[in-house]
């Protein structure tokens, strides 16, 4: 499995094509050779391709905007063809706004479609869970029915480790469940009070993450921290990578 670093934890210095690119010359001086692009400013895909290449980076998956994967499917995926990146990804849908069963019916109406069309266009799309996805919708725990009705070889899932602890759930059985649809995971810690940490400097079980990831075909592990309380992301990142780096992780 490959280590990679979640350019969301590092939205805010993103916002321009200079701070982004030189945001990719840091990650890469940390050690990470895998990125996930989310949270940046607008960029055209041939920037970006030449931006990884002069860093050796690889981006492996995004979260593209909703209204871009709803709107501009086809251009998406052509997008993704030039940076070499086939995992396309949703960062999240308002599971917590009025009616579950609702909503949940409703990400289906949008995102079913999407799938399977960018399965026909060589690309895989993926969801990224919050807290809100381990309500139930109609009795059934909504990550689950998202598994049970949408094929696996139309969506995969980007299974963020604090946010599955944050809804009760078990991130490595939850990795074990979606056996061959997690080949991209969020490690995120979670420390007391609910804090995001660190990588190892929280109490999630990371061991028996790894062992489940290694065992049924994760192949990237992203570093991701929404929330830095004051502390530099880079540093957060750079402490993420240094304890994955010491366990056999690059």
């Amino acid at each position: 499995m490959k280590l990679g670093a979640q350019f969301f934890t590092l939205r805010d210095f993103c916002q321009d094509l200079d701070s982004f690119s030189e945001s990719l010359k840091k990650v890469a001086e940390i050690g990470y050779k895998t990125v996930q692009i989310s949270g940046t400013c607008v960029f055209e895909a041939e920037w970006l391709k030449a931006e990884l290449d002069k860093n050796g980076l690889e981006c492996v998956i995004t979260h593209t905007p909703a209204k871009k994967l709803l709107h501009q499917t086809e251009k998406t995926a052509q997008e993704h063809d030039v940076f070499g990146c086939r995992y396309v990804g949703l960062g999240s849908f308002p599971f917590n706004g009025g009616q579950e069963s609702e909503s949940y019916a409703e990400f289906l109406r949008l995102y079913k479609p999407v799938a399977s069309k960018l399965k026909a266009l060589g690309k895989y799309f993926m969801y990224h869970n919050h807290s809100g996805e381990f309500q139930k919708a109609a009795g059934r725990l909504i990550l689950r029915a998202m598994a049970e009705d949408i094929p696996a070889d139309e969506m995969g899932f980007t299974l963020d480790t604090y946010w599955v602890q944050a809804g009760g759930g078990d991130p490595a059985w939850w990795i074990e469940f979606l056996k061959g649809r997690v080949p991209c995971i969020h490690l995120k810690d979670y420390a007391y009070g609910g804090k995001m940490a660190v990588v190892g400097e929280g109490n999630i079980n990371f061991d028996r993450v790894f062992e489940k990831a290694q065992e049924t075909g994760t192949e990237y592990m992203l570093v991701e921290q929404d929330e830095c309380y004051g502390e530099n992301p880079f540093d957060c990142l750079k402490r993420s990578y240094d304890y994955l780096h010491s366990l056999g992780f690059n």
